[in-house]
């Protein structure tokens, strides 16, 4: 039999809940650095330092969030709706492949069209690999979750055979595709704000982190402030309700997959337009897996899936930093804290929840 769920006061339920969580996979992490003969404040020192401490580090922090901000609002939106979509990087691989081919193939238009139709067919390409799962779940009863681990197997494959097969790169071993033409590239952040007086070294931060804030208020808009949101959410809390209300679950279903795989092609948007300026293989890296964490961290909301996705693109760049500082505080290490952290926001939210709430009644019996 499980638990009655708890109730909690909003601010409680979206800041302080997230904050115990991290607060104590810190702790442990600290413990696990103290276990290797390391000082646990000279490690979140210079964890922070890399991160945070320059420009440079900025850069490459705030170029890690852009990724995070679209993998995290990928999952967020399927959240609302009730699904679990862990498909984000095979519809970002997709996106990619579809970014890719619109680079390629329209390159002889100039830049001012060509670079906004690659990121509209990396939308689409994400959106078609989203609704598919959603229509077989909405249609044929098959469930999300296990369609999306396949559907990320199948873009795995898929990539590798085009990239061998079909549009790899002329007499190269190397499964890429040949490099993007210059006017069908994001501009980099560097080049941005040079004519603003705003002086910055040469990063992968691009103008793809411009789009993640700009999704971040369009998912805003669309979840808590349109009908479509409603229906949503609605949909989510409860779809018996929205059936008996007029609104047709398995529309929305297939609604909210699309939507959230065309997000999840924001991460393909960055790495192959902004970055790696060509389709590689694997460029997804493991974001979307991390885009779960993301949106579970902030509690579906755009304003907390944004400040999880600086928390992430503070630890994998500042980590970078402090492996290179402390070797003996390897790489797979940060990856364990960033591990640590997803286990202490996702499988345990129900425990510090239990415990937020019984800090809460000892607060107001005293």
């Amino acid at each position: 039999m499980s638990a009655a769920p708890i109730e909690l006061p909003r601010w409680a339920d979206t800041a302080l809940v997230p904050l115990v969580s991290v607060s104590a996979a810190l702790a442990v992490a600290g413990l696990v650095v103290l276990g290797i003969g390391e000082s646990p404040l000279e490690a979140t020192a210079l964890l922070l330092r890399g991160a945070l401490g320059s420009a440079e580090g900025l850069s490459f922090t705030l170029y890690y969030t852009t990724n995070f901000i679209f993998t995290g609002l990928a999952v967020a939106v399927a959240f609302h709706a009730g699904l679990f979509n862990i498909g984000g990087e095979g519809q970002a691989t997709i996106a990619g492949i579809f970014a890719a081919l619109a680079c390629l193939w329209l390159a002889p238009l100039p830049g001012i069209l060509l670079v906004p139709l690659a990121v509209l067919a990396a939308a689409a390409g994400g959106a078609l690999y989203g609704f598919v799962p959603g229509w077989l779940q909405a249609t044929r009863g098959s469930h999300v979750v296990i369609t999306t681990i396949m559907f990320n197997f199948l873009a795995a494959t898929l990539s590798v055979y085009l990239l061998v097969e079909i549009i790899g790169k002329p007499g190269s071993m190397a499964p890429e595709t040949p490099e993007f033409a210059s006017h069908a590239i994001l501009t980099p952040m560097h080049k941005l704000l040079a004519p603003l007086g705003v002086n910055l070294p040469a990063t992968p931060l691009n103008s793809a982190f411009l789009l993640a804030l700009a999704a971040l208020i369009a998912v805003w808009a669309l979840i808590f402030r349109s009908r479509l949101g409603y229906a949503i959410r609605t949909v989510g809390a409860n779809p018996r309700a929205a059936a008996y209300a007029g609104i047709s679950p398995s529309r929305i279903t297939m609604v909210a997959m699309a939507i959230s795989g065309a997000l999840a092609g924001g991460l393909a948007v960055n790495e192959v337009m902004g970055v790696q300026h060509r389709l590689l293989l694997d460029f997804t890296a493991g974001y979307g897996f991390v885009g779960i964490a993301v949106a579970l961290m902030g509690r579906g909301h755009p304003v907390g899936v944004g400040l999880a996705a600086l928390l992430f693109g503070v630890l994998y760049q500042g980590g970078a930093e402090l492996s290179f500082d402390k070797p003996s505080i390897t790489r797979d290490m940060v990856v364990v804290i960033g591990g640590v952290i997803i286990l202490f926001a996702g499988a345990l939210d129900g425990m510090f929840r239990r415990a937020v709430a019984s800090g809460l009644r000892l607060r107001r019996a005293g």
